[in-house]
């Protein structure tokens, strides 16, 4: 019988080179975590003696801890991160969050910075990206590393129950009930921010699309059921091939 963990590692390792290969972290700057069910524990992507960055990252760099980042596996080889609080924090005041995403896109670091409101500018294009829109992106005013409980703290007060935040001036966490769902909602995030940034560059403010519209998607509901699976499985592929 397979082990779920082992499983969940590879999963969070997977994440952390889709993350990668799709240009939202670079280096060894970011994370991701799932949570273990019917614990209160997590397994988060850690540096080590072997540490090569995101992009490389294997199941190896994966260690099992608590939400306050106490475990075996961090032995002296393993450094968890210092924003650790960001995953912790979370998974404590919110059960539906499985897999939790700390990571810094250029673009939405970018819109951050410039004050760009990250608004539903378009509609087919990305209609998961739309819908994120149009719930609002809250937006974290403090650009320091979130790496004490109090400042998760303050950073929750401002995401409440949303799957994504802006940090303006450090990046993006980002949630979700599986690392599947978390990863394509960071990768959707980035494309909205994208885009709002290279409209800006227009020197245009782009109306949000109409009501008529956003009401059109409403009523169709999601647009093709199992479609984030596939993003997913497409995700992945694309690290295969940039790998070999």
């Amino acid at each position: 019988m397979a082990d779920p963990v082992a499983e969940l590692k590879e999963k969070v390792a997977l994440a952390c080179r889709i993350l990668a290969d799709q240009g939202l972290v670079s280096d060894i700057l970011g994370h991701v975590s799932a949570r273990i069910p019917g614990t209160e524990e997590m397994v988060i992507r850690c540096r080590g003696e072997d540490e090569y960055g995101l992009p490389f990252t294997t199941a190896d760099a994966i260690r099992r801890v608590d939400f306050n980042g106490r475990g075996e596996e961090l032995t002296e080889r393993y450094q968890a991160p210092l924003e650790l609080p960001i995953h912790g924090e979370i998974y404590k005041v919110r059960p539906e969050v499985g897999a939790v995403i700390h990571a810094h896109p250029p673009a939405a670091v970018a819109c951050g910075i410039a004050g760009l409101e990250l608004r539903p500018i378009f509609g087919a294009f990305n209609v998961p990206a739309m819908r994120m829109a149009l719930e609002g992106i809250p937006v974290f005013p403090r650009a320091v590393l979130i790496s004490r409980a109090e400042l998760a703290a303050e950073m929750l007060a401002v995401m409440g129950s949303k799957e994504v935040c802006l940090l303006r001036g450090h990046g993006i966490t980002v949630t979700g009930r599986t690392v599947e769902e978390a990863t394509v909602r960071a990768v959707n995030l980035e494309i909205l921010a994208r885009m709002t940034l290279e409209v800006a560059k227009t020197g245009k403010v782009a109306p949000d699309i109409e009501w008529a519209d956003i009401a059109e998607f409403a009523h169709r509901g999601p647009v093709l059921p199992g479609s984030e699976r596939w993003v997913w499985r497409y995700l992945a592929r694309m690290v295969e091939r940039h790998e070999r």
